[in-house]
């Protein structure tokens, strides 16, 4: 019941939100997709603006208030999810095999573009623990187990991990609402590929989808559950057994090629 007094938190939420849906969702237009800004990316930006230290706005106590709220209410939210895949469990099963298959993409889609790119850039082993999966927690428990946080790999994740934090939700809600505007992927396709093992990520994206697709609001967000509850659940196995092992081959492969830097200084092992 303390956090229900702590009134501060309460009320910067409240004009936060009314401030936010007075502006409503706009559109702007780039290249063949549309950029999508919704509420809840003017609210994220907001939470940052009021929550920064220099500002004295809100302190360290009311931000770990605000975080505690926040665990309560992914409960509702995930209970809402709960209610809509629960009539459609059928359909889910139905598409068991696309569902299925999309975790290639998510794990796989990291390895694959960022892990090249990465270890061009310079970064040593850093590159395994910041590609090997969009390094949500539990996937900062396998590197903590394997390498240690101490290690290069541990700086890998834990870099990504706090980019993701800090911006994953506002980048994938943009990407989601302009890959949506360009009609090329049905909106389950979309919907799927939106549960990537976050909350707050799939949230931002399925919002984003919904405001393109609002005639497939149930079924976007059953598709995202889903897809976001099977990539928590098999994603901790798929990661340890297949995406990590495939990082790390290919970790070796790549760096005597394009990442002569790191092979010059006695990086690359």
């Amino acid at each position: 019941m303390s956090i229900l007094k702590d009134w501060k938190i309460h009320v910067a939420a409240f004009i936060i939100v009314v401030i936010c849906e007075l502006i409503g969702a706009h559109k702007v237009q780039m290249g063949p997709g549309v950029l999508l800004f919704l509420p809840m990316l003017y609210a994220m930006v907001l939470g940052g603006i009021v929550s920064w230290p220099r500002l004295k706005i809100i302190n360290l106590q009311e931000m770990n208030t605000a975080s505690t709220v926040l665990s309560l209410t992914t409960f509702i939210l995930v209970a809402k999810l709960g209610l809509i895949i629960g009539p459609s469990l059928v359909k889910v099963v139905q598409s068991g095999l696309a569902l299925s298959l999309q975790e290639l993409g998510h794990f796989l889609g990291t390895v694959i573009l960022g892990l090249p790119l990465a270890i061009f850039l310079g970064l040593g082993r850093e590159a395994i623990g910041a590609t090997f999966s969009i390094d949500r927690e539990p996937n900062i428990a396998i590197i903590a187990e394997k390498y240690g946080m101490d290690s290069p790999e541990g700086r890998g994740v834990m870099s990504v991990y706090i980019c993701g934090t800090l911006f994953g939700a506002v980048w994938l809600g943009l990407l989601a609402g302009y890959l949506a505007a360009l009609n090329l992927f049905h909106p389950y396709a979309l919907a799927m590929g939106a549960g990537v093992g976050s909350g707050s990520m799939m949230a931002a994206a399925s919002g984003a989808i919904i405001a393109v697709f609002p005639e497939n609001k149930n079924e976007i967000l059953m598709y995202a559950g889903a897809s976001n509850l099977l990539t928590t659940i098999i994603g901790i196995y798929f990661c340890l057994f297949v995406s990590l092992p495939l990082t790390e081959r290919l970790y070796k492969i790549l760096t005597p090629i394009i990442g002569k830097s790191q092979v010059k200084g006695g990086v690359a092992k």
